[in-house]
């Protein structure tokens, strides 16, 4: 019997991962809160449901990729009497980045419900999402993730296998210490250049050419050259991000110092109103700090 799968939360991320699921052949209901995203994937073939209840009572499986904790709470209706309802004989899978503590918690309600729960947090941001190049980091009971991992395939590069709950999440928060903190290095390297008066174009070329280059640092590194922020991760999700691994670290009283560092700029670049650019215009807290991009910007338009 074909194993019918839901798909709830159709954003940046999202919505990619579920065109990926219906041009693969997998039928798919959908629901998300802002209509007009769930009306592109109904023109791919998937069936847009009128509220997550509706998605859980024709799903055996429903894959969650939501934004924050709070979101995944509402639209489960945790708490209440509906939420078992919802939850008992399904599988949910957790796609999303939440706490370690949070996802244990909500995988032992959903067990408690009569149902099966997976963490299966991705790492990477839209362009990856889009290319089907995500990495799954995925947790929970062997048995269960025999079933519910070749249903990542469609759009992840490769699914890894964590061990149990929440070591999926904890996993996630651990690699993104190290992407937010190598892309606030970039963006403070950028700045000393532009400092220095050199020329934007040999500083990328210089990086893009050498051995610390990575996919992450050649698209970030093109952003920041071009003035280009188009969201790729937001600013205001990265800053999320900083909270729940700086809370991770404290919990377990690992320290994380250039973390905290990090935490501060992505802070300060959503305070200036750009939380909805991408990660990359954090260089804009160093340029408030000194001025220095802002007064080259202006001297070079006034040539």
């Amino acid at each position: 019997m074909e194993t019918r799968v839901g798909f709830i939360g159709l954003g940046i991320m999202g919505r990619p991962m579920a065109s990926h699921l219906l041009r693969s052949g997998v039928p798919l209901s959908v629901w998300n809160r802002s209509a007009g995203a769930s009306g592109a994937l109904q023109a791919l073939g998937a069936t847009v449901a009128d509220s997550p209840a509706d998605v859980f009572g024709v799903s055996d499986v429903v894959l969650l990729m939501l934004a924050h904790e709070s979101a995944i709470d509402e639209v489960l209706q945790r708490g209440t009497a509906q939420f078992a309802d919802m939850v008992s004989g399904r599988t949910v899978v957790h796609l999303g980045t939440t706490s370690p503590d949070y996802s244990a918690a909500l995988g032992g309600d959903v067990e408690a419900a009569g149902g099966d729960y997976v963490e299966a947090p991705v790492s990477g941001s839209r362009v990856p999402a889009e290319r089907g190049e995500l990495v799954a980091l995925t947790a929970g009971r062997p048995a269960v993730l025999d079933r519910v991992e070749p249903l990542l395939a469609p759009f992840c590069r490769e699914v890894l296998r964590c061990g149990a709950v929440p070591s999926g999440t904890g996993t996630k928060l651990a690699v993104n210490l190290y992407l937010c903190t190598m892309v606030a290095g970039l963006a403070e390297a950028y700045h000393l250049a532009i400092a220095l008066g050199l020329d934007p174009g040999a500083f990328q070329r210089a990086l893009d050419a050498g051995p610390m280059a990575s996919a992450v640092s050649t698209l970030k590194l093109a952003m920041l050259v071009e003035r280009d922020f188009e969201t790729q991760a937001a600013i205001r999700d990265v800053h999320r991000n900083t909270r729940l691994v700086a809370h991770a670290a404290r919990a377990v009283g690992a320290v994380s110092p250039l973390l905290d560092v990090t935490r501060e700029l992505f802070r300060e670049t959503e305070d200036l109103g750009s939380g909805a650019l991408d990660m990359a215009a954090v260089v804009t807290a160093l340029e408030r700090r000194d001025g220095i991009g802002t007064a080259t910007r202006r001297a070079a338009a006034r040539c």
